[in-house]
């Protein structure tokens, strides 16, 4: 499996071809759609969550509700286009119109400024257009439809908030419905209720002075197949390809598994999982490595954590320098949100699943969905005994 995507943030929309999923898996476009939704949602987000109520429209590679195996493609509309038409028309603009909001002065943390530099860009635009994470809905989308094929196989994801600004969430839990029914209840995606008002709190101190937070946030996968990915060589290495997946979302700078980084602090013997086995065929007696041995899955539940940096449009701009007249000024402000860490949780939840899917593909095939579950089944049956 494979996807790509193309869009503009202010352009007509957001194009996706996924390429690969296998014949026969029943779609639930409704679904898809919900987790477009609450990638928009969540406390802190700003203005442009209000025009826009992001929805796939299916141009390609589903009929009558499922899956034939050919390209899937996918269109989201970006309804603020219609106040950007002119400045980002397709056709030439004659030369003495001039451009309008055109971006001079790049904003520090973003990818204005090497962007153009890159691909010698006068105008920024070319550059924060399609850097943006109005790109994140197209991932949240795929990682939608990964999740149904999951599903089929027995494996759910679900996303949580651990961190903002400083503010530290009992990332502890009963069960997964009590944490998914939690999560879903609190504007920012996290179980702990007391927190979750803190967090809040400091998200309205952050937007009233101008500035911006980030935060921690935490992916569980559950019901996981073991033996995805391998140890022979780097590039087959299912936790590598996931880190890589997670660091590709926009803003986030750090990715760990199980205890992370906490594990430079503890001996080799409070942080590796002892082997156990039972009627269910070998386990581990604690999940420190996040269900990850060698590059490939253990069959624990796969936990996986990424740190975003605050968002670095700010309404207080720091200083830039003008790239016309190389005089220093403050940076653009493009409009922006004073938290977005509710929805990074959801999007490192979907850039998660499709690692996952593809994964599932290449170890058990990509042709059709019920050779997939009649492989994986056998599989397990196998290992379980083994």
């Amino acid at each position: 499996m494979r996807y790509l995507t193309a869009g503009e943030s202010h352009g007509p929309g957001l194009s996706i071809i996924i390429e690969g999923v296998p014949a026969g898996l029943e779609v639930d476009v409704q679904a898809i759609n919900a987790e477009l939704a609450k990638r928009q949602s969540g406390y802190g987000r700003g203005r442009r969550m209000q025009i826009e109520s992001d929805r796939i429209e299916v141009r390609a590679g589903i009929r009558h509700g499922v899956t034939t195996g050919a390209p899937i493609s996918f269109w989201i509309e970006n309804k603020d286009h219609t106040h950007w038409r002119n400045v980002m028309q397709a056709e030439p603009i004659d030369a003495d119109v001039e451009i309008k909001r055109r971006v001079v002065r790049p904003r520090p943390g973003h990818a204005d400024l090497v962007g153009g530099l890159k691909y010698d860009h006068r105008d920024l635009r070319d550059v924060l257009e399609r850097s943006s994470a109005r790109e994140t809905a197209a991932r949240v989308a795929v990682g939608a439809l990964s999740k149904q094929l999951l599903a089929a196989v027995g494996m759910s994801l679900v996303s949580y908030v651990k961190v903002i600004g400083g503010v530290e969430a009992d990332a502890s839990y009963e069960s997964l419905a009590t944490l998914r029914a939690t999560i879903e209840a609190s504007p920012v995606r996290t179980m702990d209720e007391t927190a979750g008002q803190a967090m809040m709190h400091r998200i309205d101190e952050a937007k009233a002075a101008g500035d911006s937070l980030g935060g921690v946030v935490c992916t569980e996968v559950h019901g996981v197949i073991p033996g995805l990915g391998s140890y022979v060589q780097y590039d087959r290495k299912l936790d590598a390809a996931i880190a890589r997946a997670v660091m590709s979302v926009n803003a986030i700078k750090g990715v760990a598994f199980g205890d992370g980084f906490e594990m430079a602090y503890r001996p080799g013997s409070e942080v590796m999982d002892p082997i156990a086995y039972g009627p269910d065929g070998y386990t581990r007696l604690s999940n420190h490595l996040g269900g990850f041995e060698g590059g490939m899955t253990t069959g624990m539940p796969i936990v996986c954590t990424a740190v975003m940096k605050p968002i670095p449009t700010l309404y207080k701009p720091l200083q830039s320098v003008d790239i016309d007249t190389k005089q220093p000024f403050l940076a653009q402000i493009e409009r922006s949100d004073a938290c977005a860490v509710p929805a990074a949780s959801l999007v490192v939840e979907a850039v998660v699943a499709f690692e996952l899917a593809r994964e599932l593909c290449e170890t058990f095939g990509h042709d059709t969905v019920g050779r997939i579950q009649a492989r994986v089944d056998a599989y397990r049956e196998e290992i379980r005994t083994w």
